[in-house]
């Protein structure tokens, strides 16, 4: 894939519905060159993230197509800024920093779980116990 992402002038990710949007992401991943248009469906969880992306609704046919010809026309060195810009934020928010903050929301739940579960034990009250 990353010879295809590559050779590619643009990428169009037309989700109608929000998925992991890896393509979006490898697009961005592959492009060390820092060329290439990427155009998002706004219904994609990647446009959130990577806002430097062309976000077009993709029910709207001229908007759309109005993006698809905007990329293709797009100065290389507009599209070198955007492209860092995406790849910056890629390479930060990786599997590993996704993973440790999974790890960090589930540590903070847990320790709510047990400041509730302290505050809902009979006999304790705002975490004094009772005589």
């Amino acid at each position: 894939m990353f010879r295809y992402y590559r050779a590619a002038e643009l990428c169009y990710v037309s989700s109608l519905h929000d998925g992991m949007n890896l393509v979006a992401k490898e697009f961005v991943a592959a492009r060390d060159d820092e060329q290439g248009v990427l155009v998002l469906s706004q219904f994609t969880g990647a446009a959130r993230d990577l806002t430097e992306a062309l976000i077009v609704n993709p029910y709207d046919l001229r908007q759309a197509s109005d993006a698809l010809a905007a990329a293709l026309r797009m100065p290389v060195e507009e599209q070198r800024e955007r492209m860092r810009s995406m790849r910056r934020l890629v390479s930060e928010f990786n599997v590993y920093r996704w993973a440790g903050r999974m790890l960090v929301d589930a540590a903070e739940l847990r320790r709510k779980e047990r400041m509730l579960g302290r505050l809902g034990t009979p006999g304790v009250a705002m975490g004094a116990e009772a005589t």
